[in-house]
Protein backbone atom coordinates (compact mmCIF):
# COMPACT_ATOMS: atom_id res chain seq x y z
CA UNK A 1 0.00 0.00 0.00
CA UNK A 2 2.89 2.38 0.69
CA UNK A 3 4.23 1.69 -2.80
CA UNK A 4 0.78 2.29 -4.30
CA UNK A 5 0.38 5.55 -2.40
CA UNK A 6 3.80 6.82 -3.42
CA UNK A 7 3.13 5.82 -7.02
CA UNK A 8 -0.17 7.74 -6.96
CA UNK A 9 1.61 10.76 -5.47
CA UNK A 10 4.34 10.63 -8.12
CA UNK A 11 1.79 10.38 -10.94
CA UNK A 12 -0.06 13.41 -9.54
CA UNK A 13 3.07 15.50 -8.97
CA UNK A 14 4.17 14.91 -12.56
CA UNK A 15 1.10 16.89 -13.71
CA UNK A 16 1.79 20.04 -11.65
CA UNK A 17 2.92 23.33 -13.13
CA UNK A 18 5.92 25.28 -11.76
CA UNK A 19 3.46 27.68 -10.11
CA UNK A 20 1.64 24.83 -8.37
CA UNK A 21 4.94 23.50 -7.01
CA UNK A 22 5.40 26.82 -5.21
CA UNK A 23 1.79 27.02 -3.95
CA UNK A 24 1.04 26.79 -0.21
CA UNK A 25 0.15 23.39 1.25
CA UNK A 26 -1.84 22.61 4.40
CA UNK A 27 1.48 22.39 6.27
CA UNK A 28 2.08 25.85 7.72
CA UNK A 29 4.96 27.59 5.96
CA UNK A 30 5.54 24.74 3.53
CA UNK A 31 4.98 25.00 -0.20
CA UNK A 32 4.11 21.94 -2.26
CA UNK A 33 7.82 21.62 -3.05
CA UNK A 34 8.76 21.64 0.63
CA UNK A 35 6.15 18.97 1.43
CA UNK A 36 7.61 16.75 -1.29
CA UNK A 37 11.09 17.45 0.10
CA UNK A 38 9.84 16.25 3.48
CA UNK A 39 8.26 13.09 2.05
CA UNK A 40 11.56 12.00 0.51
CA UNK A 41 13.87 13.43 3.16
CA UNK A 42 14.45 10.11 4.97
CA UNK A 43 14.67 7.82 1.95
CA UNK A 44 18.37 8.22 1.29
CA UNK A 45 19.44 8.13 4.95
CA UNK A 46 21.15 5.27 6.78
CA UNK A 47 20.48 4.65 10.46
CA UNK A 48 23.60 6.68 11.22
CA UNK A 49 22.31 9.46 8.98
CA UNK A 50 19.02 9.54 10.90
CA UNK A 51 20.94 9.68 14.18
CA UNK A 52 23.14 12.56 12.96
CA UNK A 53 20.08 14.54 11.86
CA UNK A 54 18.39 13.84 15.20
CA UNK A 55 21.44 15.16 17.04
CA UNK A 56 21.52 18.28 14.86
CA UNK A 57 17.83 18.78 15.58
CA UNK A 58 18.21 18.40 19.32
CA UNK A 59 16.01 15.26 19.16
CA UNK A 60 12.99 17.54 18.56
CA UNK A 61 10.78 15.99 15.81
CA UNK A 62 9.73 19.35 14.34
CA UNK A 63 13.34 20.55 14.11
CA UNK A 64 14.53 17.21 12.73
CA UNK A 65 11.89 17.40 9.99
CA UNK A 66 12.85 21.00 9.16
CA UNK A 67 16.47 19.93 8.75
CA UNK A 68 15.41 17.17 6.38
CA UNK A 69 13.34 19.61 4.35
CA UNK A 70 16.26 22.06 4.22
CA UNK A 71 18.48 19.31 2.77
CA UNK A 72 16.14 18.86 -0.21
CA UNK A 73 14.03 22.03 -0.52
CA UNK A 74 16.37 23.81 -2.92
CA UNK A 75 16.22 20.97 -5.43
CA UNK A 76 14.10 21.51 -8.52
CA UNK A 77 10.90 19.60 -9.16
CA UNK A 78 12.55 17.19 -11.60
CA UNK A 79 15.22 16.21 -9.08
CA UNK A 80 12.64 15.74 -6.31
CA UNK A 81 10.57 13.57 -8.63
CA UNK A 82 13.66 11.53 -9.51
CA UNK A 83 14.34 10.80 -5.83
CA UNK A 84 10.70 9.82 -5.25
CA UNK A 85 10.70 7.69 -8.40
CA UNK A 86 13.82 5.86 -7.19
CA UNK A 87 12.23 5.20 -3.80
CA UNK A 88 8.67 4.14 -4.59
CA UNK A 89 9.41 1.07 -2.49
CA UNK A 90 10.71 2.59 0.75
CA UNK A 91 13.88 1.16 2.25
CA UNK A 92 16.12 1.86 5.23
CA UNK A 93 15.14 3.32 8.61
CA UNK A 94 11.79 4.61 7.36
CA UNK A 95 10.68 0.98 7.06
CA UNK A 96 11.42 0.14 10.71
CA UNK A 97 7.69 -0.62 11.05
CA UNK A 98 7.32 -2.08 7.59
CA UNK A 99 5.39 0.23 5.29
CA UNK A 100 3.40 1.91 8.05
CA UNK A 101 5.37 5.15 8.32
CA UNK A 102 5.67 5.91 4.60
CA UNK A 103 2.03 4.91 4.05
CA UNK A 104 0.58 7.21 6.73
CA UNK A 105 3.03 10.04 6.03
CA UNK A 106 2.57 9.79 2.28
CA UNK A 107 -1.22 9.67 2.38
CA UNK A 108 -1.63 12.64 4.71
CA UNK A 109 0.92 14.77 2.85
CA UNK A 110 -0.61 13.82 -0.51
CA UNK A 111 -3.82 15.43 0.74
CA UNK A 112 -1.87 18.37 2.21
CA UNK A 113 -0.88 19.12 -1.37
CA UNK A 114 -4.15 18.34 -3.16
CA UNK A 115 -6.62 20.22 -0.97
CA UNK A 116 -5.21 23.75 -1.36
CA UNK A 117 -4.82 23.15 -5.09
CA UNK A 118 -8.50 22.18 -5.36
CA UNK A 119 -7.57 18.83 -6.90
CA UNK A 120 -9.38 16.15 -4.86
CA UNK A 121 -9.07 12.41 -5.33
CA UNK A 122 -10.80 9.26 -4.16
CA UNK A 123 -8.39 7.39 -1.89
CA UNK A 124 -8.99 3.65 -2.33
CA UNK A 125 -11.28 2.58 0.53
CA UNK A 126 -9.16 -0.36 1.68
CA UNK A 127 -6.05 1.85 1.82
CA UNK A 128 -7.87 4.67 3.61
CA UNK A 129 -9.23 2.31 6.29
CA UNK A 130 -5.72 1.06 7.00
CA UNK A 131 -4.30 4.60 7.14
CA UNK A 132 -7.06 5.75 9.53
CA UNK A 133 -6.26 2.88 11.89
CA UNK A 134 -2.51 3.43 11.68
CA UNK A 135 -2.75 7.21 12.13
CA UNK A 136 -4.45 6.65 15.49
CA UNK A 137 -1.44 4.59 16.61
CA UNK A 138 1.26 6.95 15.27
CA UNK A 139 2.34 9.47 17.93
CA UNK A 140 3.59 12.09 15.42
CA UNK A 141 0.10 12.56 13.98
CA UNK A 142 -1.48 13.45 17.35
CA UNK A 143 -4.62 11.67 16.13
CA UNK A 144 -5.05 9.50 19.22
CA UNK A 145 -5.28 12.53 21.54
CA UNK A 146 -7.63 14.41 19.21
CA UNK A 147 -9.93 11.39 18.95
CA UNK A 148 -10.06 10.68 22.68
CA UNK A 149 -13.64 10.61 24.01
CA UNK A 150 -15.13 10.87 20.53
CA UNK A 151 -16.73 8.48 18.08
CA UNK A 152 -15.26 9.09 14.63
CA UNK A 153 -17.43 7.56 11.90
CA UNK A 154 -16.76 7.66 8.18
CA UNK A 155 -19.81 8.16 5.99
CA UNK A 156 -18.23 6.89 2.78
CA UNK A 157 -16.63 3.66 4.00
CA UNK A 158 -17.03 1.09 6.76
CA UNK A 159 -14.89 2.64 9.50
CA UNK A 160 -15.67 3.75 13.06
CA UNK A 161 -13.44 4.44 16.02
CA UNK A 162 -13.97 5.27 19.67
CA UNK A 163 -16.84 6.10 21.99
CA UNK A 164 -18.49 9.40 22.81
CA UNK A 165 -20.08 12.25 20.85
CA UNK A 166 -19.96 11.53 17.15
CA UNK A 167 -17.92 13.25 14.47
CA UNK A 168 -18.97 12.07 11.03
CA UNK A 169 -17.89 12.74 7.48
CA UNK A 170 -15.79 11.39 4.63
CA UNK A 171 -12.88 9.22 5.73
CA UNK A 172 -10.36 11.54 4.10
CA UNK A 173 -11.66 14.54 6.07
CA UNK A 174 -11.63 12.53 9.32
CA UNK A 175 -8.03 11.51 8.65
CA UNK A 176 -6.90 15.07 8.03
CA UNK A 177 -8.80 16.55 10.97
CA UNK A 178 -7.47 13.91 13.36
CA UNK A 179 -3.99 14.64 12.00
CA UNK A 180 -4.43 18.31 12.90
CA UNK A 181 -5.65 19.90 9.68
CA UNK A 182 -8.42 22.36 10.64
CA UNK A 183 -9.14 22.91 6.93
CA UNK A 184 -10.97 19.55 6.93
CA UNK A 185 -13.45 20.55 9.65
CA UNK A 186 -15.90 22.02 7.13
CA UNK A 187 -16.49 18.54 5.72
CA UNK A 188 -17.41 17.07 9.11
CA UNK A 189 -20.52 17.12 11.29
CA UNK A 190 -21.88 15.75 14.56
CA UNK A 191 -22.22 16.48 18.27
CA UNK A 192 -18.50 15.93 18.82
CA UNK A 193 -17.50 18.79 16.52
CA UNK A 194 -17.04 21.43 19.28
CA UNK A 195 -14.63 19.13 21.13
CA UNK A 196 -12.64 18.26 18.00
CA UNK A 197 -12.57 21.88 16.85
CA UNK A 198 -11.21 23.01 20.20
CA UNK A 199 -8.45 20.39 20.00
CA UNK A 200 -7.36 21.71 16.62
Amino acid sequence: MAVQERTDLLTFLETLTPEQWESPSLCAGWSVRRVVAHVISYDELSWFGVFKRAVRGGFRPDRINELGVADYAELGAERLLAVLRANLRPTGPITALGGQIPLVDGTIHHQDIRRPLGMPRQIPAERLRVVLDLALKAPPTGAKKRAEGLTARATDLDWTHGEGPEVTGPGEALLLALAGRKEALGDLDGRGMPMLTERL
